[in-house]
């Protein structure tokens, strides 16, 4: 989702410089264009030799250095620049930048760059907790620059706290809500079920299914991406919920219903994509069931049909979308359920097609309005997730 962007990485005087290598090994990979500012005390950490070997672009430390191409390197950086991620950003460049001082290669970067920029700040706890630091984040967040809360631990000093800078992933993760997407959904509340729900037998024994949540989360990412105000409600998955979304846990069918009609009205858009349980079981035992000679039998009960309630008090302007898992007659089949929820659209799927289906990493998926049907090709669950966002946005 990166690919084709050209970052910018800003390194300060901190232990935690040495991660920036891997950050700019992660993005590279990623088909980014890659270009490293380093202060002179981010020298004593890191040798600029490492961050041109991995990018193949010259490491700028000195302002005035002769050995250059006849530009002003900190400005024609941010003119090609996405974005700038300073990490570590220390104390120091973080005063300096609040300040309005461009005294080295670094800060006359950041002040020269209008597009986004993102501080990641690591000290000393003490350090960070100064109120004089505090305030020159807040001038910073004022203007419009993104800070990266840092993560709490053990740090080089030999204290434990805040202060700490979060994992190279999740900078890249802050790179890409910043520039992956057009922010075409700025200002919608999205709400995305995701995964299986348990419904319990007793202690021990339960009933569930396949799902393993991935198309729901690729659909939170990627509306978180474009821009989204997101609500994930998860059954219990083996996958990580993506970041920057808002992750409701649950457990059984009652237990979305009541999540998600709790908080329904205040959507703009509702995608249903969980495998909820159709069934649950009369009675549950709170002692785990002896085996017995002979067949058991259990006797269940419908859960309660969530879509279905949610098209009935659809509000003006909000959009439903429901998920539709089929192994036959699966356009039939999903028309009918499109008019029974009264809902805007289907994405349905078959099972049985080769690159659909649970657990896999692709999908294939026909969106089905009351007046259109449109096939999407296999593709994986985050192009899926975008497809579908695109066709949601084009009914808007």
């Amino acid at each position: 989702m990166l690919k084709g962007k050209t970052i910018v990485l800003g390194v300060t005087g901190s232990i935690a410089a040495y991660k920036m290598a891997n950050v700019a090994s992660m993005l590279v990979k990623r088909g980014c264009e890659v270009h490293v500012v380093m202060t002179k005390n981010a020298t004593n950490f890191i040798n600029p030799i490492a961050f041109e070997s991995l990018t193949n672009t010259k490491c700028l430390v000195e302002t005035f250095d002769r050995n250059f191409q006849f530009h002003v390197a900190h400005v024609s950086l941010t003119d090609k620049a996405d974005a700038m991620l300073i990490a570590p950003a220390s104390a120091n460049i973080i005063g300096k930048i609040a300040n309005g001082i461009a005294d080295d290669m670094l800060s006359t970067t950041v002040m020269a760059c209008n597009k986004p920029v993102i501080i990641s700040p690591a000290m000393n706890t003490k350090m960070y907790n100064n109120p004089i630091l505090q305030d020159n984040l807040d001038k910073l967040r004022r203007f419009g620059y993104e800070i990266v809360e840092p993560a709490n631990g053990h740090l080089a000093c030999g204290t434990s706290g805040a202060g700490k800078m979060p994992s190279e992933e999740v900078l890249v993760a802050h790179l890409e809500r910043v520039i992956a997407k057009e922010k075409d959904l700025k200002g919608k509340k999205v709400l995305v079920t995701a995964g299986p729900t348990i419904e319990a037998i007793d202690p021990v024994r339960y009933i569930s299914n396949h799902s393993s949540g991935k198309m729901g989360y690729a659909i939170a990412k990627m509306a978180m991406l474009r821009g989204a105000d997101v609500t994930l409600v998860t059954g219990k998955t083996a996958i990580e919920p993506p970041m920057f979304v808002d992750v409701v846990p649950i457990v059984s069918a009652q237990d979305m219903y009541d999540a998600v009609i709790s908080r329904s009205d205040e959507q703009d858009i509702i995608i249903k994509s969980a495998a909820v349980a159709d069934y649950t079981p009369a009675n549950v035992s709170d002692q785990k069931v002896k085996k017995k000679d002979g067949d058991m039998a259990i006797e269940l009960v419908r859960t309660k049909d969530i879509l279905k309630t949610l098209g009935e008090n659809k509000k003006e302007g909000q959009f439903l979308c429901g998920f539709s898992m089929e192994t036959q007659n699966m356009l039939e089949n999903s028309r009918a359920k499109l008019e029974k929820k009264k809902i805007d659209m289907i994405a349905a799927n078959n099972l049985k097609e080769q690159g659909a289906g649970f657990n896999t990493d692709t999908n294939v998926i026909t969106l089905i309005t009351k007046d259109e049907e449109k096939q999407l090709p296999k593709m994986t669950k985050e192009e899926v997730a975008d497809a579908l966002l695109d066709f949601i946005v084009s009914k808007n």
